[in-house]
């Protein structure tokens, strides 16, 4: 085969390296080798002559001798065909294939297989290429030598080998059911060969400065104080962007209400000399981080804010810019040397490498930071930080009281009672429909048919949604005067709304684990006692649900949220999904991916 016609061979397999090609298995294992023995409910694979042969309206018999076993055995094929007739001949001999029955006594094989070629057992591959071709791959580059020189283990070597290659080992079949240590082995390699992968993608750019604000002075001064998460993770940004040889790239993930803002705001007070610019995804999202910058930096540090319909502060002569996508396109912005963007994921990749490259000088970066309210499993952030770094805010500066209770139609009478009683209050509620207008394929009620009731029963009630253009300011007038908010998942990631302590999320099955924690997370954000109602039409919830109310911690409701989509997602370098995994399981192998990360760390290192 041409070396030209591999890479294309490769290419249609969507095969990038060696470990790639050798963890496409074999689906199933044509045992051709002669029986030594033979058993009533066993495959075997014998010699055979043909004695006599008998036709009726049941079908064909053919009745066989077997030499080395001295025996007979009746051949039946219930739909005979030419072929059949043709090739079963009286004193023709064979190698047939079947699984022995017994029928009124005598040994019999259903529809037995002539067979050519025998000795051997041949792996079935399932792929878009002829088996015959990719064979012949499997044979060129999965060789012991190629996968030792991929840093596998003999062990692993071996294993992978056997199943490619059975013949040259004592042959047990694998798919029947591997065993445990094989299984193992493969979510070994596989996580090997992922975090290898992802380590090759990483890039490394020269700082454009070392960074090095008094930050110690600004966490004294606040009027609070930080989680032992927030200081951690603070300390990391502090170590990071100290380095002028290499641009920091970091993700910093934190639960809902984790106090991610001040983390941020740290951030900018380390870069104050040199400068620093963040991107949240809406104007109401820059406004908040502006009003919390005006209110914790320092009174010397000047502040600026930049969005589509609003600026305040002289941003060319700034330490500290917020703003929204409008960054892209403003001109004469100054070249900071750290850039954030918060809520990462509704950003496009593209969006957020055009923020980075806008302040690149000389081939030398800015300090990047990244930060998201979208917990994922430990399990996720080691193979992310391969890629990026990761830090992780898991703790809330103050505990949360969120009461999660699954309703239904007959609960609605309680439900508009405590909607009221929190109304007195002078809290306000929020009720998340899943569609704007009617459906007949959504057996909910949409906001339009809803907003009726609402409306004529209180006052106070505001609409928006995701294609309301006006949705920033309705949510504002909201947050100032009103009492129910009816919404879409718009509200998901949004504006603090700190009297909101009652939710409730119709159609909640409907929602992946991760959206609901979201949505449950606008409520109880000063750590007033609040409720999360999921409102389900199902006369029985699905487990899912039941396991989410149980729970409050994001990460632990990522991790659960795994479990229920069978695994298998992973994240790539901008938090979105990509891969699957056949062995590995994201929700529970921790240790599996932690070895594997170390050991692609020591690979690295004796390279270098």
């Amino acid at each position: 085969m041409e070396e030209l016609n591999a890479k294309e061979l490769l290419t249609r397999l969507k095969v990038k390296t060696l470990l790639d090609l050798a963890l496409i298995l074999p689906k199933s294992y044509d045992d051709n080798r002669l029986s030594e023995t033979i058993e009533i409910g066993e495959q075997i694979t014998v010699q055979a002559v043909v004695k006599s042969t008998y036709s009726s309206s049941q079908g064909f018999r053919v009745l066989f001798y077997l030499p080395k076993f001295k025996k007979s055995i009746y051949g039946v094929f219930f739909r005979a065909s030419t072929y059949h007739y043709q090739t079963f001949k009286v004193c023709s001999s064979h190698i047939i294939q079947g699984k022995i029955s017994l029928f009124h006594e005598k040994w019999q094989i259903i529809q037995p297989k002539s067979i050519k070629s025998y000795g051997d057992i041949i792996p079935k591959y399932k792929t878009p290429l002829k088996e015959s071709i990719f064979r012949v791959l499997i044979r060129q580059f999965v060789t012991k030598n190629a996968l030792e020189r991929e840093g596998l283990t003999p062990k692993e070597v071996e294993t992978i080998l056997r199943l490619h290659f059975p013949k040259q080992f004592k042959w047990q079949n694998p798919t029947t059911k591997y065993s445990d240590d094989a299984v193992f082995i493969l979510k070994m390699v596989e996580a090997f060969n992922h975090i290898k992968k992802m380590t090759k993608k990483r890039r490394f750019y020269q700082a454009k400065n070392a960074l090095k604000g008094d930050v110690e002075s600004f966490v004294n001064s606040l009027p609070f104080r930080l989680t032992s998460d927030q200081k951690k993770v603070i300390e990391e940004i502090k170590n990071d962007l100290a380095r002028d040889e290499i641009a920091t790239r970091r993700v910093v993930i934190g639960d809902v209400g984790s106090g991610k803002s001040i983390v941020i705001l740290a951030s900018a007070v380390i870069a104050r000399e040199n400068g620093a610019v963040l991107m949240a995804p809406t104007s109401i999202l820059a406004h908040q981080l502006y009003e919390d910058a005006k209110r914790f930096l320092p009174k010397d540090m000047k502040i600026a804010l930049l969005t589509q319909s609003k600026s305040e502060g002289d941003f060319q002569s700034a330490d500290f810019i917020v703003g929204t996508h409008s960054l892209l396109y403003a001109k004469n912005l100054p070249q900071v040397s750290l850039v954030m963007v918060d809520e990462q994921h509704r950003f496009g990749s593209n969006q957020r490498a055009k923020l980075e490259t806008l302040f690149e000088e000389d081939g030398k970066r800015p300090h990047f930071l990244q930060f998201s309210a979208t917990p994922i499993p430990r399990t996720q952030a080691m193979m992310q930080s391969a890629l990026v770094d990761v830090s992780i805010i898991e703790q809330t500066p103050f505990q949360k009281s969120i009461i999660t209770k699954i309703i239904g139609k007959r609960d609605f009478p309680n439900l508009l009672k405590k909607i009221e009683e929190e109304i007195s209050k002078n809290h306000q509620i929020l009720i998340i429909y899943p569609l704007v207008e009617e459906s007949g394929s959504v057996p909910y009620f949409s906001i339009d048919e809803a907003r009726y009731f609402w409306e004529s029963r209180y006052d106070g009630v505001y609409v928006t949604h995701g294609k309301d253009k006006n949705k920033d300011q309705v949510l504002e007038e909201f947050r100032d005067n009103g009492k129910i908010l009816l919404a879409t998942t718009v509200i998901e990631v949004g504006i603090s709304l700190p009297r909101l302590t009652l939710i409730v999320i119709v159609g909640a099955e409907r929602l992946g684990l991760a959206s609901l924690h979201q949505l449950r997370g606008r409520v109880g954000r000063n750590g007033l006692p609040s409720w999360c109602y999921l409102y389900t039409n199902l006369s029985s919830p699905p487990q899912r649900l039941k396991e989410f109310a149980k729970r409050d911690s994001g990460f632990e409701i990522a991790r659960l949220d795994l479990i229920y989509r069978d695994s298998g997602d992973i994240l790539d370098g901008t938090i979105q999904s990509g891969q699957k995994f056949k062995w590995l399981n994201l929700a529970t192998d921790d240790d599996v991916i932690k070895k594997a990360k170390y050991r692609v760390s020591q690979l690295k290192e004796s390279n270098s």
